[in-house]
């Protein structure tokens, strides 16, 4: 699809062109939707059910301390994606294999624990690896099973009856305006929006299996929850918000997030992403 970025809002109504929001549509049939209970049964990592200033872990952890750089192998990688698994993340496979998947988990829990996200593991990561900082909880006052969206860091927490249960690295929307042309339902279209992801408090509510095709991409696993916007998996998750806005997350976690996220769930997005 071509793009073509717009200097303000007022450009956006281009004759012809359609305004939207969001990155997906709505289902043609609801036979393509499927719902869960708001309330998974699996159980949370031990380590991530730890909320406020007690301890994660019984008893005191000792990291290798060895530095990693991607592409890095061997058993303190294998260490460190069993930690981040203990803690709530998705490094994927502990194979001993420092690779993208794994990539993405650790830039999530840097940016939680305060540290510049970077795929070098060297003293302050292990430090926080050792005695690691819970998220912050974004909705004091929220349901027990909800999604909370952190803008200003690029991170999602899923909890689960009060639990931490998933977090995640995520790219929300750029917020460059955009028209982009494309051919829609048999005719080419013109489309246009802000690609912002809103603030607010929303509900999630359809969602589609595997590769969901939208008139701005395709979405993986897409779980809507405000219009047009949704969680999606995306081959491309980047360290800044490049999404038209929707919630991009790394592929395992999409692959993983329909078992444990309902329809109904309450989702919390705050913040907003300040550009270096």
């Amino acid at each position: 699809m071509q793009v073509r970025r717009l200097p303000g809002v007022a450009a956006l109504l281009t004759a012809g062109a359609v305004v939207v929001s969001g990155c997906g549509t709505q289902p043609v049939e609801r036979r393509a939707e499927t719902s869960l209970p708001a309330s998974p049964t699996a159980s949370p990592p031990a380590a991530a059910a730890q909320q406020g200033p007690s301890a994660v872990t019984p008893e005191p952890v000792t990291a290798p301390r060895k530095t990693l750089r991607l592409g890095a192998k061997g058993k303190a990688v294998t260490w460190m994606q069993k930690r981040l698994v203990e803690l709530g993340y998705r490094p994927g496979k502990a194979d001993g294999q420092y690779g993208g998947t794994t990539l993405a988990a650790v830039w999530a829990f840097q940016k939680v624990n305060g540290i510049k996200p970077t795929s070098t593991i060297a003293r302050r990561t292990w430090e926080a690896l050792e005695t690691p900082r819970t998220p912050k909880v974004l909705a004091p006052n929220g349901k027990a099973t909800r999604a909370e969206v952190n803008l200003s860091k690029q991170v999602m927490v899923l909890y689960v009856r009060g639990e931490v249960k998933l977090i995640t690295h995520i790219s929300s929307g750029s917020g460059v305006p955009y028209c982009e042309t494309t051919t829609w339902q048999g005719k080419e279209q013109r489309f246009c929006g802000s690609a912002r992801t809103p603030t607010g408090n929303y509900r999630t509510t359809w969602r589609a299996s595997g590769w969901h095709k939208s008139y701005l991409g395709e979405l993986y696993n897409p779980i809507f929850f405000n219009g047009g916007i949704a969680f999606h998996g995306a081959l491309s998750v980047p360290l800044y918000p490049a999404s038209h806005g929707c919630v991009r997350m790394p592929m395992n976690v999409a692959q993983e997030l329909p078992g444990l996220l309902g329809k109904g769930v309450p989702v919390h997005v705050t913040g907003a992403y300040k550009r270096a």
